[in-house]
């Protein structure tokens, strides 16, 4: 009989170094290092998601010389063909918290096949932090100061890269390529030149962030033409980086006498949040966390929000961030926040329609974040922002981009503006080169109250 082999089942984990699955894995002699792309994401995954995973795979594939065999369609039955090919001892994996992946989870461990799972992905279980009632937490706050910091688990440290790993020899002949992740038409091109993929980009992005841009965090973080966020999101969505990298990364290399450490540290917390929101409430992606907005008057115009998708909604606040999304496959948080606001709350256009937009473009499209994002933007989620905050774009953007900086960066065509006029070009002597606004933000702010005043009533 061949010798045993144990399977490493890369997932949204696309790095070497801190991944407790892979550490145990590298005890073995025999490591077969597999990625399965799964039925759900074939159908479901955003086009920059699409376009990420393929080079985020082809660069890990690369450092493991071609050695990880890539496979599609539903993971139980292509692992259980692989336990009939090969003398398998067990199968091991890190944890994910998406519903459709948890199922898939289920099914494999249920059906007898040999497992070991780890957690690889987040700071803190979701199961490990819970009230003292057993529930789940829905405000931040407590789920951050008390559920976190004050938690009697401490994040571990993260593990070295291993020294060696033992693949199993045979003849691979499948690529990244029998994936098909990228597009047809080569749109990919005009986001490519704004990002590095992979764990060792995902290493020196953390760097420069510690190096350059913390100690103005907790102000500049609001402004969108400061380089002062740390544009980790991706790295850590497909795990070329990993949260305790991070959190200790920032902790041992920084002075902790700013708050600027608080603040970002509480960021980390925000995504632990809202992957607890997504493994307590599964249908958090599609379904209000307070059921009294399933009743609430959405128009869902078709047209207008086109206009949105566009960056042609003539704010141009709102505009400059919808064309940064397209042309770099990601958004500002704070710009996130106003252009979230301006279609649910302006617009009166249901934030399913936002959240699948950005899932499909943003190049962190993350299910846990993008959804809890949302159903704190509509008013309808956890530590929801309450749903009368309407930010207005033009003072929004007076007060994060003073000097225009930002919008000039994405709305050439009233970069000669000055810096009085770019908020609001509509009055300015040079009409016609940008729309005019398509609504008003007066009268579309008292529709909207109206509407909210018309579901206030618990049900």
């Amino acid at each position: 009989m061949s010798s045993e082999i144990l399977i490493y089942w890369f997932r949204q984990d696309l790095r070497l170094a801190d991944n407790p699955a892979l550490f145990e894995a590298a005890k073995s002699p025999n490591v077969l290092p597999i990625y399965i792309l799964n039925d759900y994401e074939a159908k479901n995954l955003g086009a920059s998601s699409r376009w990420w995973l393929h080079h985020s795979l082809d660069n890990l594939n690369r450092r493991l010389n071609g050695k990880i065999l890539i496979l599609k369609g539903n993971p139980k039955e292509i692992l259980i063909k692989l336990m009939q090919d090969f003398n398998v001892k067990q199968v091991l994996w890190n944890r994910c918290y998406e519903p459709h992946i948890l199922n898939y989870d289920k099914e494999i461990v249920s059906s007898g096949i040999p497992t070991k799972i780890f957690n690889g992905s987040l700071l803190w279980e979701p199961w490990d932090n819970l009230k003292s009632d057993g529930t789940p937490y829905k405000v931040f706050t407590p789920f951050y100061k008390i559920g976190c910091l004050q938690s009697k688990v401490i994040p571990r440290e993260p593990l070295s890269e291993p020294s060696h790993i033992s693949l199993f020899e045979y003849t691979n002949e499948t690529s990244v390529d029998n994936l098909e992740l990228l597009p047809n038409i080569r749109w990919d091109k005009k986001i490519e030149k704004h990002w590095n993929i992979g764990e060792e980009s995902a290493q020196k992005r953390l760097q420069e962030f510690l190096d350059k841009s913390l100690m103005d965090y907790k102000i500049g973080r609001d402004f969108p033409s400061m380089k002062s966020v740390s544009r980790l999101s991706p790295y850590l969505h497909f795990g070329e980086i990993s949260p305790n990298q991070v959190w200790y990364s920032a902790i041992y290399n920084r002075d902790k006498t700013e708050n600027n450490l608080g603040h970002f540290l509480s960021e980390l917390g925000w995504r632990e949040f809202s992957y607890s929101l997504l493994y307590h409430f599964p249908k958090l992606q599609t379904e209000n966390l307070q059921p009294k907005f399933d009743a609430f008057p959405w128009d869902n115009n078709d047209d207008l929000f086109d206009k949105w998708k566009k960056g042609q909604t003539g704010y141009p606040m709102v505009d400059a961030g919808m064309r940064e999304l397209w042309e770099t496959g990601y958004m500002h948080n704070r710009v996130r926040m106003i252009v979230g606001s301006f279609l649910v709350k302006n617009l009166l256009i249901h934030w399913h329609h936002g959240e699948r937009w950005f899932w499909d473009c943003l190049v962190d499209a993350d299910m846990a974040n993008n959804s809890a994002g949302w159903q704190w933007i509509a008013g309808c989620g956890a530590d929801a922002a309450p749903y009368f905050r309407i930010f207005n774009p033009t003072t929004q953007g007076q007060k994060f981009d003073p000097e225009g900086t930002y919008i000039r960066k994405y709305i050439p065509e009233i970069s000669h503006l000055s810096d009085k006029e770019i908020f609001t070009p509509w009055i300015s002597t040079n009409k016609g080169i940008y729309p005019d606004p398509i609504v008003s933000i007066e009268e579309s702010r008292d529709k909207a109250l109206k509407a909210f005043t018309s579901i206030k009533v618990d049900q």
